[in-house]
């Protein structure tokens, strides 16, 4: 049967391919082996400029056909390199056989062996992925991620003069403002970015054990350690990690992961928040004509948007832990588990890309329900207790705390009535009396 999105296994490459097909550039087999070729292509052109007598004749003009072959990479030169690695049982070799024909065909038959010269398989992966990595994060990841925080800015914004009855524990508390409580999303993402941001792409690349044994051993007069900084830090735009085994050491990447898995925990805490608040009636949703919400009840209008991003952030962040917990343990100077579960690191940033938009879809179908949140305050007197007694301990009026918890810590409802009645009972001037009576659940938002 052949491969479609209703063939696919994951619903990563099926249900959800609409949204998360721009990540087969950076994350399919596909995009893994063209990395590959611009690396080894990148590092051939490298090693040309290096001081290698053997390659001293060339000038670069060959340097734009050279990078034609990773520019012009096709799924048929993908398909020939699977191809060979079927006889080679070796993926990375596979690339190098590629091409060592690419370069026959330019007329570089003498130059052949400097393809993949000195190196281990995990030279070009430890390069090609990282570089795909931050590709996909700065490229698809980091602008999804401000279009919801563009959408969080613009929604406390809108509503930034909305009063709210806070609840803490559950329970009513001093009141707020909506659009503050967005706010609060909003800045704790953009600070969380900040620091994802901060984090190093950091890349391994230094022969089989990490000590440039074979260039060494080939040319000792060169400073391979300034090569190999040269390469990947400032062609590649990554950064080499210094002392290595066979492989990158995973630190920083495991950084990443955890860092998205932060920003993960904060936006399953909006989905939540939101879905509360549109249970409590708060929001209305925008309804979309034709669909459905149940399938027995025809009322509904779910919250499927918010629910659909908090299941798809816990399965991004179950694979995030275990990225962070595996990726940097291995057995002494290189085991192989590193290697299949670094193919799947592009399936909770999948996930991760599934939730960001879910998000942002049903943010954008919120109505105000400013009926509702008004309704809850006025049934919610209670909460001017707390700038009552403040107020009466500025005026010294003894133990206020305690009066204003007989008053309202009862099963009784207590009301605009209740409060101004019991104000008129303080033995406090006529001007602070209205002071406090002008304090409502509307009014005590704070600043």
């Amino acid at each position: 049967m052949a491969l479609s999105p209703l063939t696919a296994v994951s619903p990563v490459d099926g249900r959800y391919h609409y949204v998360t097909r721009e990540l087969a550039d950076y994350f399919s087999e596909y995009a893994l082996i063209k990395y590959r070729v611009f690396v080894e292509i990148e590092y051939f052109i490298s090693l040309c400029e290096s001081g290698v007598p053997q390659l001293r004749h060339f000038d670069g003009s060959l340097n734009d056909k050279l990078r034609g072959i990773y520019e012009g990479f096709s799924l048929s030169d993908a398909e020939w390199i699977k191809e060979k690695e079927k006889e080679t049982n070796h993926d990375v070799k596979a690339v190098e056989y590629f091409l060592k024909e690419k370069l026959e065909a330019l007329g570089l038959v003498d130059s052949l062996e400097f393809i993949h010269f000195g190196l281990t398989s995990q030279d070009i992966n430890n390069t090609a992925i990282p570089y795909s990595w931050k590709k996909a994060i700065t490229e698809v990841y980091i602008p999804q991620s401000a279009a919801l925080v563009s959408t969080l800015e613009q929604l406390a914004e809108d509503w930034a003069a909305v009063p709210m009855l806070a609840r803490t524990h559950g329970q009513p508390a001093s009141p707020t403002r909506l659009g503050k409580e967005i706010r609060v999303f909003a800045e704790r993402l953009s600070n969380q970015l900040e620091l994802l941001k901060s984090i190093p792409y950091a890349a391994k690349f230094g022969g089989a054990t990490g000590n440039f044994n074979a260039h060494n051993a080939a040319y000792p007069t060169i400073d391979w350690v300034a090569f190999g900084n040269t390469f990947v830090n400032e062609t590649l735009g990554l950064h080499r990690s210094q002392t290595t085994t066979q492989i990158e050491h995973y630190d920083y990447f495991a950084a990443h992961c955890d860092a998205l898995k932060r920003i993960n925990n904060i936006l399953i805490d909006l989905c939540r928040d939101m879905w509360t608040y549109i249970s409590m009636d708060y929001f209305k949703q925008k309804i979309t004509k034709g669909q459905i919400g149940s399938s027995a009840m025809p009322h509904k209008v779910n919250p499927i948007d918010f629910e659909n991003a908090e299941g798809n952030l816990g399965i991004a962040n179950a694979l995030f832990e275990h990225l962070a917990a595996k990726l940097p343990i291995s057995r002494l100077q290189r085991d192989l588990t590193d290697s299949t579960v670094l193919r799947n690191i592009g399936v909770p940033l999948a996930h991760t890309i599934i939730a960001l938009k879910s998000t942002v879809r049903g943010l954008n179908k919120l109505i105000l329900n400013e009926t509702a949140l008004q309704a809850d305050l006025e049934q919610n007197w209670a909460v001017v207790a707390e700038a009552i007694q403040t107020v009466l301990r500025r005026e010294g009026y003894p133990k206020p705390y305690e009066a204003l918890k007989e008053l309202t810590r009862t099963n009784e409802a207590v009301t605009k009535e209740t409060i101004a009645a019991f104000v008129d009972t303080l033995n406090v001037s006529e001007e602070v009396k209205s002071e406090l009576k002008a304090i409502t659940p509307w009014s005590y938002t704070g600043v």
